[in-house]
């Protein structure tokens, strides 16, 4: 795990959305913690464990993406058509539909990682050891419910350090949360290559009037 690049490669996406939006000298740790709250919220809701008034609780690990050729038809225009009648189907996707797939949770998960990072950027807190940790007790509950609480409560209880202990605070934050990755089935590789190719959209965005 090479927190170092990831901390550096936040660094540089901050400068560029603090210089796109001219917020330079504007105090955004506010806004850094509420975002994590959010983000969390999104991304516990495509986990979906917690529903237990649905029967679908299925985590969104696996959404097809529909072919921007043919508009998921799997199919091109209808003029384009066989001699019987049939129209051809499309060679990009070979008339399937779909391009791929997506990992709603993991893009998820990426995104509260943004917002961890910035928060250690803007806090200093860049030079930290976290552990992989995870709750040891359940207390009858499902253990991963108590992951997820166990984060929220982190990411909630900021204004309750002072400076002096904020380093221990985003440490437990920090550790918790790749604890909740770990139980979450994600490994390190998958994490690190998502937080990348999701940098690199939100850079893209800033060029393009997000």
């Amino acid at each position: 795990m090479n927190l170092q690049k990831l901390f550096k490669a936040q660094a540089e996406l901050d400068k560029h959305i603090i210089e796109k939006k001219g917020l330079q000298g504007v105090n955004l740790l506010p806004n850094l913690i509420l975002a994590l709250q959010v983000e969390l919220g999104e991304c516990a809701n495509e986990w979906r464990g917690f529903k237990h008034w649905s029967n679908d609780q299925e985590p969104r690990t696996e959404i097809p993406i529909d072919c921007s050729y043919c508009y998921g038809k799997g199919y091109m225009n209808h003029d384009e058509v066989f001699e019987g009648g049939e129209p051809w189907p499309c060679k990009r996707c070979d008339g399937s539909g779909v391009y791929g797939y997506k990992n709603p949770l993991l893009e998820e998960y990426v995104d509260c990682l943004h917002f961890i990072l910035s928060i250690g950027n803007r806090l200093g807190l860049q030079d930290i050891n976290p552990w992989y940790s995870s709750v040891a007790v359940s207390f009858g509950a499902d253990k991963l419910t108590m992951q997820w609480q166990e984060v929220f409560e982190c990411a909630s209880t900021f204004r309750q350090y002072t400076e002096d202990s904020r380093k221990a605070w985003y440490e437990f934050l920090f550790s918790n949360f790749l604890g909740l990755g770990e139980m979450l089935g994600f490994t390190w590789e998958q994490v690190e290559q998502a937080y990348f190719a999701k940098n690199a959209v939100n850079h893209s965005r800033q060029e393009n009037g997000y």
